[in-house]
């Protein structure tokens, strides 16, 4: 017998054309999602630049750009949920949401809790100088006045390096400091140094290399597999296609995707 396959494929195209390229509407069943047509996503929404609020009120930030993308791309409405950091994995397993956009860093013993899509950020220890320092590489910092955030991880990576080692109770006032020239530099997290730079338009620059690395990951709820394969597709294809980086460079000045991302474990 012979199927008449053009209706379903005319169908097909035409479905095409309507979403623009997009995927077809998400099935909830299929996706295993909260609510049908919606994605649900937790953020604290108070953690620049990761999520923050607009003048007028709007959520904005890193993982606000990434989850809104991520949204679009499965043809699903993006839903914010709102919640405090202590909460969102209480939360997470009574499916009030379907992850979390949190910055989250992704740990073995995280991994044992939830499933974490791909990880879809890269961070770490920076070293960050004045434009035109000699230090172009963490080795450099040997010999020289760093300042670091007091009983963090930063003081012992920069005495494992020789540096002179100066200590502030706020690391905003490290990063004065390395403005006026009284240290020669600050080690501290990447992506909140490239925001502080880029917001306020410093005259500091991060050498390439990084002293710490850590990705970020969604944490899902154990046990949705098509949603957390269907997160990883839109989020290697917008990295690819370079929509990532038009959305996170104007907030840090690049890209902070990462080069080898870590894998989910299904």
């Amino acid at each position: 017998m012979r199927l008449n396959l053009l209706p379903v494929l005319a169908a097909a195209l035409v479905g095409g054309l309507v979403t623009g390229g997009l995927s077809a509407p998400a099935n909830a069943q299929q996706l295993e999602l909260v609510k049908p047509g919606a994605l649900l996503v937790a953020t604290e929404g108070t953690y620049p630049p990761f999520s923050m609020r607009t003048p007028d009120g709007q959520l904005d930030g890193l993982e606000i750009r990434v989850a809104k993308e991520i949204a679009r791309r499965l043809n699903l409405t993006y839903e914010p949920v709102v919640i405090k950091w202590e909460a969102l994995l209480v939360g997470l397993a009574a499916d009030q949401y379907d992850f979390a956009s949190a910055a989250m860093d992704i740990t073995a013993e995280r991994q044992k809790q939830v499933m974490f899509a791909d990880g879809w950020l890269e961070s770490g220890g920076r070293v960050v100088t004045q434009k035109g320092s000699p230090i172009k590489t963490p080795a450099d910092i040997k010999g020289k006045t760093v300042g670091v955030l007091v009983s963090s991880t930063w003081q012992k990576l920069a005495e494992e390096r020789g540096a002179t080692v100066k200590a502030y109770k706020a690391e905003s006032d490290a990063i004065q400091d390395l403005v006026n020239g009284q240290i020669d530099a600050v080690i501290t997290d990447s992506i909140a140094a490239a925001y502080a730079i880029e917001a306020s338009k410093l005259p500091l620059v991060m050498v390439d290399d990084y002293l710490s690395h850590i990705q970020k990951g969604f944490p899902f709820k154990k046990g949705k597999p098509n949603l957390v394969k269907a997160v990883n597709k839109a989020l290697a294809d917008m990295i690819a296609d370079g929509t990532y980086a038009k959305l996170t460079t104007p907030l840090i000045g690049y890209s902070p995707a990462p080069k080898d991302p870590i894998k989910t474990i299904f």
